[in-house]
């Protein structure tokens, strides 16, 4: 099993670093992972890294990213916060992720069954915790759905993939200029905690 390297990192492109988290989570589902020695991958990797990819995902526990995507020490960057939004400091670690350290891909992946966006939609308030959930409210509010229906969390869930990707365009030059020159990807997700299996925006 190759561990990420300069080299394999330079011949990367978005559509490969796509196309091996989806291949990656086909592994998993069909429990079918692939075979890593992880003290291997700590040696190679203690000189540098060369991740091919950045994930920003939920804190939820059953949304571990290198595991859904049978993935191994030094493959992902992952930046990881409650409802998986987007702050300064997010958008930070991604410029550096991307434009300083050469990944080729931002995955946006939001899940199903969220506790964010649930207190979100709720009105949760505690703490810190209030001022967070807020930036879950344009999900909520740009979604006409019914609350009797078993998967409209899951809507506001999607929704929020989908305007994170456009904050990132928006609140980012670096990352947007990127995009616009195709030296990277931004692309949405949405991982099933029933199934396993990620659900990839076109």
């Amino acid at each position: 099993m190759i561990t990420q390297n300069e080299k394999t990192q330079n011949m990367m492109t978005s559509e490969l670093a796509l196309q091996f988290l989806k291949d990656g989570n086909a592994r998993f589902c069909e429990s079918k992972r692939l075979e890593r020695d992880y003290n291997y991958q700590v040696v190679e990797t203690s000189d540098g890294q060369f991740p091919f990819a950045i994930i920003l995902s939920c804190i939820d526990s059953r949304v571990p990213t290198e595991i859904i995507f049978d993935k191994g020490i030094g493959d992902l960057f992952n930046a990881r916060i409650a409802g998986n939004i987007v702050n300064k400091d997010i958008l930070g670690s991604m410029e550096f992720a991307c434009k300083l350290s050469g990944a080729k891909l931002i995955l946006v992946l939001g899940h199903t069954s969220c506790g964010a966006v649930k207190g979100a939609y709720n009105n949760t308030e505690l703490g810190n915790l209030t001022g967070l959930l807020e930036k879950l409210k344009p999900a909520i509010n740009s979604v006409t759905t019914n609350s009797e229906s078993k998967d409209f969390l899951d809507i506001i869930a999607l929704k929020n993939v989908e305007l994170t990707i456009d904050e990132i365009k928006n609140q980012s030059s670096v990352l947007n200029e990127m995009y616009k020159n195709k030296e990277i990807d931004i692309k949405g997700a949405m991982y099933d905690v029933r199934s396993g299996k990620v659900t990839f925006l076109e």
